[in-house]
């Protein structure tokens, strides 16, 4: 069974969070690069705040050769909201997927995480279906793949909903980011997630805990109290072997998003969350 780490955005970003804005990390990016390699992760994940900092700074090239010297092997980058909206128009995001593919020319990651917007879900799934299959082409034109990462707090709610959409789609290049937060936050069974998903659609999962019961809104607990794997509620090992059955084994995220794990020196919370992860795998 496959044992393979990626240390996604947030895990590595240090003091930081997705309430701030911009949310970059302030945390040299060769020194992250070296802590996610040193902590055992096989791979990384970058914002897009990260990204305008990272162009304007060494470059795109240059983070992809820290990346290889590391020994780093997966390379993930997010977060595009918002693109059913044509360019121009009230609320669209084209500044932000101008970016992500410019990067992705240069970085070559295996995926664009992709969310909706906050609010109630959409009473229309399918209608998302066209527009994402002409952001999936757009990837496999910058040579990526692009996956939607369900939110309860968002218009695609669910991974059922998620399934829905994706497979409405119909497009190798579109699939499913399965966060273990969002799937138990949201209620969705193990026996739901089985009966919805296919392993052609199962783009990346990310492993984290949580407690039994939400503080605060689910936005404010999804950034501020998620807990090292094994030591919340989920049932991570039901979920890691739900999957596994389906047909996918890694590699695995590792997403931590915690107030007090974020104060964390970088290397030290790296090892935690690896080492949580390695646990629950």
């Amino acid at each position: 069974m496959t044992r393979q780490l990626i240390a996604t955005a947030w895990s590595s970003a240090g003091d930081t969070s997705p309430m701030r804005a911009p949310a970059t990390s302030p945390v040299p990016i060769a020194d992250r690069v070296a802590a996610i390699a040193d902590a055992g992760f096989d791979g990384m994940g970058l914002i897009a705040d990260d990204l305008v900092a990272i162009r304007d700074d060494i470059g795109f090239a240059a983070l992809r050769d820290l990346i290889a010297d590391a020994g780093l092997v997966h390379v993930e980058i997010e977060l595009l909201e918002r693109w059913w909206i044509p360019r121009g128009e009230a609320g669209h995001t084209y500044d932000v997927r101008d970016l992500l593919f410019d990067a992705a020319e240069v970085l070559r990651p295996e995926m664009i995480k992709i969310g909706s917007e906050n609010g109630p879900p959409t009473s229309d799934p399918t209608a998302l279906a066209g527009p994402l299959h002409d952001l999936a082409d757009q990837a496999v034109d910058h040579g990526t793949r692009v996956a939607i990462e369900t939110m309860p707090f968002s218009a695609i709610a669910t991974v059922p909903m998620g399934a829905e959409i994706v497979r409405a789609t119909g497009h190798p290049a579109a699939g499913l980011l399965v966060d273990a937060w969002h799937v138990f936050r949201a209620d969705t069974t193990l026996a739901e997630l089985r009966a919805c998903l296919t392993p052609e659609m199962i783009f990346g999962v990310e492993l984290d805990d949580a407690a039994a019961h939400v503080v605060g809104t689910l936005f404010e607990d999804t950034v501020e109290n998620r807990l090292l794997c094994g030591e919340g509620s989920f049932d991570l090992v039901g979920l890691v072997a739900t999957l596994r059955d389906v047909g996918f084994d890694g590699p695995w995220g590792v997403e931590i998003l915690a107030a007090g794990y974020r104060t964390l020196p970088v290397d030290q919370a790296l090892t935690l969350a690896a080492e949580s992860a390695l646990t629950v795998l």
